[in-house]
């Protein structure tokens, strides 16, 4: 353990839901709710206006959708978010060779790489310093910055006041801090483990401390127990690492005549999701985007992904996922080759490790949209063919870019019965005016930077 608080942790406030307020100026302020807007979507993230209803991350959509009826619903947009983490890496990276992305929203950032002298107070300073950088290049999204000896403790700390918020652990206070916190802020305790944790008489992490490490071991195995031990003492001496050799895990398989069977093809796509769990759980790695890679009968390849919340290793969740996004693909002609993957990788497990089932980002997914490649009857069927997992459906899904040829740029306002509602604003424009138009108008087509001009 260090002995000064120069392990930082950056997390961008709500941050889907930010970037659209950002964009749209007549959401800043209103409750706004971005994911999966079919029926089996989820929430990919709220901001806080919606918040105040009870909508959170993960749940089903139709739930969000009974607890805040007014809010605005939108389909991701990854291209902006993209564009909007890029620039916060960018700042990061100024600070520290010593980045460590966990997803397009926050990173460790190891500042004793740069600052191998810095004290608690040249921490504050450069935690104010960063979420000011932060403000200004992204035209005002907001982060809020924990601070400490560990990445448990940055993590935790970052979580304490937001949004837009900085804490920094002292040295020597990490269990104080931890002592009355329920045993759910350390990584990986889900429902099922907390229930275990309280047939010991634990509930907070103080009483977790208390245990000793035979008795966890006893009960959660030894690899677990042994970790739950130590984080509940605030022991965490896991490295930023800047870059993983290993930026994703996957496995596939090639058949030697083409499947049709639906219920082989889940058969196997089970067989695959537990591959690839046990790859994960030996590296001890988690991940948050599931990937199916689909090669079908013409050797057109189709790819289709789902982003958890939190990254997991749980062969379950994998597997369910991977189920859900088989099922959208159109596999009637006969499938020759199938992939299960997991990418968006961690060392920071935070589904529940001893969970029986599903969790709540498992309930739907949040939609990526379809890549799809051309038929090439002369491809290596073995071949790993990249694939573009954000690239936009031509469709005017809520949410989504447009340009009109008259009133300029704005976005889907919503869309049924061979007409598409648009509101036309930017980020540096007032709220803009409403206006209809038939889905067939040739004065109006999709912009962003997926879809061609």
């Amino acid at each position: 353990m260090r002995a000064t608080p120069t392990v930082l942790h950056l997390d961008l406030d709500a941050f889907y839901a930010s970037v659209e307020q950002r964009d749209k100026p007549s959401l800043r302020g209103r409750p706004v709710i971005v994911g999966g807007v079919g029926g089996r979507g989820v929430v990919a993230t709220a901001s806080y206006e919606a918040r105040a209803f009870g909508v959170q991350s993960a749940i089903p959509m139709a739930e969000a959708r009974r607890r805040c009826p007014h809010a605005a619903y939108l389909s991701p947009r990854f291209w902006a978010y993209r564009a909007a983490s890029d620039l916060v890496m960018q700042q990061l990276r100024q600070l520290s060779p010593l980045v460590e992305p966990l997803s397009l929203d926050e990173a460790f950032v190891d500042l004793a790489a740069t600052y191998p002298d810095a004290d608690g107070d040249d921490v504050t300073r450069i935690g104010h310093d960063l979420r000011t950088r932060v403000r200004d290049v992204t035209g005002g999204l907001t982060a809020s910055v924990g601070a400490a000896t560990s990445k448990l403790m940055a993590k935790i700390a970052s979580d304490l006041d937001k949004p837009d918020g900085l804490v920094v652990v002292a040295p020597g206070t990490e269990r104080r801090l931890l002592a009355a916190m329920p045993v759910r802020v350390i990584p990986g305790v889900g429902p099922a483990t907390e229930a275990r944790l309280r047939r010991l008489g634990a509930q907070t992490v103080a009483q977790v401390a208390e245990l000793s490490t035979a008795e966890l071991v006893r009960e959660l195995g030894r690899a677990n127990g042994s970790a739950l031990a130590r984080l509940a003492l605030g022991w965490d001496e896991r490295p930023v690492v800047a870059e993983r050799e290993t930026k994703s895990v996957s496995v596939e398989d090639t058949f030697a005549s083409d499947i049709t069977d639906p219920a082989l093809l889940h058969a196997i796509t089970l067989q695959l999701a537990g591959r690839v769990a046990t790859r994960l759980q030996t590296a001890r790695l988690s991940g948050r985007t599931i990937t199916v890679k689909v090669r079908l009968h013409d050797f057109r390849t189709h790819t289709r992904a789902a982003t958890l919340p939190a990254p997991t290793d749980s062969m379950r969740v994998i597997r369910t996922l991977a189920h859900r996004l088989l099922d959208e693909s159109d596999t009637t002609g006969g499938v020759r080759l199938l992939g299960v993957g997991v990418s968006g990788l961690a060392d920071w497990v935070q589904d529940d490790l001893f969970d029986g089932t599903l969790s709540a980002a498992a309930t739907g997914t949040i939609e990526h949209p379809d890549a799809t490649e051309p038929a090439d009857p002369n491809a290596d069927a073995n071949a790993d063919v990249d694939a573009d997992l954000d690239h936009e459906r031509a469709s005017y899904s809520p949410g989504a870019d447009v340009q009109h040829t008259a009133h300029g740029p704005g976005w889907v306002w919503g869309a049924g019965r061979n007409s598409v509602t648009v509101r036309f604003e930017t980020a540096n424009t007032p709220p803009g005016p409403v206006h209809t138009f038939a889905l067939d108008d040739p004065a109006l087509h999709l912009r962003g930077s997926t879809i061609a001009h």
